[in-house]
């Protein structure tokens, strides 16, 4: 009786500290839960700051829309790129941190013109999808506005995470307030997704032009962002001294 006694004793310690494990175990799990879901949904309520406005851009440096491509420079630039980038892309971030200052200096100087293209190849790629097309038809609003260069600079400075929360639309808008945009069509133009017909359908003609091919290597062949062109011809950007060769 005793040993069996024991033995129940023994078998109701090893249920507990079961029972004990469990619980332990469910707490992580769960708090990994909710620390995932934080973390994914980061960008929630958050305020897009303006970051780095392009206040050093000259006074005639010129921001022009021109369907869904937009263009900054000075008139009579003897060399222009085009630049074809996502907002939601890490890589194109990494191009405009490294080279933002460049451009703009290029600019500045009379030296370069920059043809923009905002191509939404990462649409599906935030949670809820549809961050790279609306940030892209945000920022031809902005242009609309004569804004899009601080627009442009404030999203890649507070870039969000690929397969992640992006921005919703009242975000997007109240970024435009904070860059200076006041005019009510802006808000009406994101809310409305004005131009997201025409930047899928640029898109799609993109995303076909053989002239925006690249080898990825492992016979893999196709566009991607970002990709630079000047002349028609696609720019190794990787090269630190590739502006210096565009613009001689």
């Amino acid at each position: 009786m005793v040993a069996q006694a024991r033995e129940a004793s023994g078998d109701r310690r090893k249920w507990i500290i079961g029972i004990g494990a469990v619980v332990v175990v469910a707490a992580l799990v769960i708090g990994g839960v909710i620390w995932t879901i934080s973390d994914k949904n980061k960008t929630e309520g958050q305020i897009i700051g303006p970051g780095e406005t392009s206040s050093a851009l000259a006074s005639d440096v010129t921001q022009k829309r021109d369907g869904v491509v937009v263009t900054v420079g000075k008139t009579g630039a003897k060399a222009s790129i085009d630049v074809y980038a996502d907002f939601l892309c890490p890589i194109c971030g990494q191009f405009e941190k490294q080279y933002k200052s460049g451009i703009e200096q290029a600019v500045n100087d009379g030296k370069l013109q920059v043809r923009y293209h905002m191509v939404p190849l990462l649409n599906d790629r935030s949670s809820p999808p549809g961050y790279s097309l609306d940030s892209a038809n945000a920022a031809l609003a902005a242009a609309d506005a004569g804004k899009f260069v601080p627009f442009h600079d404030a999203l890649f400075a507070n870039q969000p995470e690929e397969g992640k929360r992006g921005y919703d639309k009242a975000q997007l808008i109240e970024l435009g307030k904070n860059v200076g945009i006041t005019d009510p069509q802006f808000a009406e133009t994101v809310n409305a997704g004005t131009y997201d017909q025409q930047l899928n359908a640029a898109f799609q003609q993109i995303g076909s032009d053989p002239k925006l091919e690249q080898d990825f290597g492992g016979g893999q062949r196709g566009f991607g962002t970002p990709t630079v062109t000047a002349n028609g011809s696609i720019v190794s950007w990787q090269d630190p001294d590739w502006l210096k060769k565009v613009t001689g």
